[in-house]
């Protein structure tokens, strides 16, 4: 690692700006900006200063490796994470300590392996429903239609919950929030959202639609009595043995169904929407692509056993996943003594890694901005923690296998009748990195049929 190991000395401050702010000013142009400016950095640990807030970027995967599991009593969730508390209260992705233990526990069998061999059927049964109603010829924005779809398959599966009338709506509001989501709202904090700007008004108008929604499902729910079998049916269930037998409020599971709704469909939507837009760019990755499933499927639908079976498939989805990760950062807060590469580092500071950074590295992958699925085949990355894309230790994303079988089943009912050339110049698409990183203004394609229906 480039950056020297000196027990118990101050980490020393690697990027200076130019003028005062420079930081803070990058970022609200795009958080992705100041990542960027860190991870050009020629250390392993990349050290800001901005108004005398510290900004730290790990880079080297053992580093990473030391933020995800190394001294947890000293850190919690970064700041931004701290801000999104505003839409998903204490849920699983902002919650910390035993509480967060304690609904990890409880979540976690409905992500088990055996749940997720029947979600499959659902996740392939809306897709098949929803391309049904392609057009040959016709114009579609793919990055749109993924979060429809996700959106529907996380209600069905885990919430046994039909929102397809509501998809829209509910997509609208995810985005409205999304937007105020930037650097300087992480810094001014909730207070943000009472100024007189656009993005918070709409930002403010969204959050009682999403509480609507969620609320719905939770009314509905209690009235049935009925157990599903699924997430929201354990959520129910579960009584707090450590406390005093009660169950769940209706606000703590409002939080932990805000959160596994978003998290459990922007991430795996924006993933999809970028690998169609790698897809389009290369054709002969679209053509094994297409060999490949036509080879397995034999003009049938996937089911969960042919994943395995779909090698280049999955690895088309983990290069999508390499260059494009939906969590492209994620920080920590420090809050007590704390050593990271054998330098200290002060309480308050802001410990971030980043696949964006760390997946890019030409120390651990060839050719590293070229979108090459067949590198999974080669054996990269060189460092086996160079790879990251649902983060890493205890906090490592709960629905991680659900969103590999996600993608690669999609991928797979998609592909099989339809090819996606884009029909706007690939430049056209930008990454905005809010809360994921989301391609806009969008990813528009022209649907065009490869066979029949089935």
């Amino acid at each position: 690692m480039r950056a020297a190991m000196m027990h118990g000395s101050s980490l020393p401050i690697t990027w200076r700006g130019r003028f005062p702010g420079e930081l803070l000013l990058r970022g609200t142009r795009s958080l992705l900006d100041v990542v960027d400016l860190l991870g050009a950095s020629a250390d392993d640990l990349a050290h800001a200063s901005n108004f005398g807030r510290h900004l730290i970027l790990a880079k080297h995967p053992d580093l990473v490796r030391e933020v995800f599991v190394g001294q947890s009593r000293a850190l919690v969730k970064g700041r931004g994470l701290q801000r999104l508390k505003m839409v998903l209260g204490s849920g699983l992705l902002t919650s910390e300590g035993d509480f967060h233990l304690r609904q990890r526990r409880l979540a976690q069998p409905a992500f088990h392996r055996e749940r997720i061999a029947r979600y499959a059927e659902t996740m392939v049964a809306l897709t098949d429903e929803t391309v049904r109603g392609w057009r040959d010829g016709e114009r579609r924005d793919i990055a749109q239609a993924m979060h429809r779809l996700t959106l529907d398959i996380v209600a069905k599966t885990l919430f046994d919950a039909d929102l397809r009338g509501r998809a829209q709506e509910i997509g609208r509001a995810l985005t409205a929030v999304l937007d105020a989501f930037t650097v300087l709202f992480i810094f001014v904090g909730d207070d943000m959202l009472r100024w007189p700007l656009p993005r918070t008004r709409r930002a403010r108008r969204a959050i009682p639609v999403l509480d609507a929604a969620i609320y719905a499902v939770i009314e509905e729910r209690r009235r049935s009595g009925e157990d599903r079998g699924d997430l929201l049916s354990m959520l129910l269930a579960a009584r707090d043995t450590e406390a005093d037998g009660s169950g769940m409020s209706d606000a703590q599971l409002r939080d932990e169904v805000m959160t596994l709704f978003l998290a459990g469909h922007e991430t795996t939507a924006n993933a999809l929407a970028w690998t169609w837009w790698y897809v389009a760019q290369h054709p002969h990755v679209e053509q094994r692509l297409h060999e490949e499933i036509d080879s397995v499927l034999g003009g049938r639908l996937p089911v969960m056993d042919d994943v395995p079976r779909l090698p280049y498939t999955k690895a088309v989805f983990s290069e999508s996943l390499r260059l494009r990760p939906p969590a492209y950062a994620t920080t920590r807060q420090v809050v007590g003594a704390y050593t990271l590469g054998g330098y200290v580092v002060p309480v308050g500071a802001q410990v971030m890694v980043s696949p964006w950074v760390t997946q890019r590295d030409p120390r651990w992958w060839h050719d590293p901005l070229t979108f090459d699925p067949d590198r999974w085949a080669r054996g990269e990355p060189l460092h086996k923690g160079a790879y990251f894309p649902f983060g890493g230790g205890t906090r490592i994303c709960i629905g991680e296998q659900f969103a590999w079988t996600e993608g690669v089943l999609l991928l797979a009912t998609i592909a099989q009748r339809w090819r996606l050339p884009l029909a706007v110049a690939p430049q056209h698409v930008r990454a905005q990195a809010a809360v994921t990183l989301r391609p806009v203004p969008s990813v528009p394609v022209t649907v065009v049929r490869r066979s029949p229906l089935l």
